[in-house]
């Protein structure tokens, strides 16, 4: 658990470093934090290590007493068989004005910029973005997507300055 706690206190560290100037990521309009809560799949990411070789991955918000949200990973380890694990973290809404722009924090003090650039009218999919555009997340509340829709999150994605080609899905069991 350690390793994994200094592991990401590092990638908090540099996550901001780029080689070159980008705009800023542009958010949603508004989100309705209602509607956004409740469980996300995770359909595709840009792998880093700490959630490489994970599968059937869920990102599960509600909110706390203290207006807050609890922010739960829910992962296994290789194999739709092994055991499910979470990892615990706090999220907060950072700009009020559209609840689009958020912090998450699973260890303390890294707190890590959570964007919300791209959202279904219906909130059945969703994109989160990293101003370093070194990390993405397209989330759903279904476990797939159709491949056409999949295809237009990406071309928003790159048109936001993502390496579409970075992008993997995430293995999710069959609905």
């Amino acid at each position: 658990m350690i390793r994994h706690l200094v592991a990401l206190a590092c990638l908090a560290l540099f996550s901001g470093c780029t080689t070159m100037k980008l705009p800023p990521l542009r958010t949603v309009p508004q989100v309705d934090l209602d509607r956004y809560l409740g469980d996300w799949n995770v359909i595709a990411h840009i792998p880093y290590f700490l959630e490489k070789g994970k599968v059937a991955t869920l990102d599960r918000y509600a909110r706390r007493p203290d207006g807050r949200f609890d922010n739960i990973f829910v992962f296994r380890r290789g194999s739709f068989d092994a055991p499910e694990e979470q990892w615990k973290g706090v999220a907060w809404v950072h700009d009020k004005t559209t609840n689009a722009e958020w912090r998450v924090q699973f260890i303390w003090p890294v707190r890590l910029a959570y964007l919300i650039i791209d959202l279904d009218p219906d909130y059945r999919w969703a994109v989160v973005g990293h101003p370093s555009r070194n990390y993405i997340w397209i989330l759903a509340r279904d476990r797939q997507l159709p491949d056409e829709l999949y295809r237009s999150i990406l071309q928003r994605a790159a048109a936001q300055g993502y390496a579409i080609d970075r992008i993997a899905k995430v293995p999710q069991p069959a609905p």
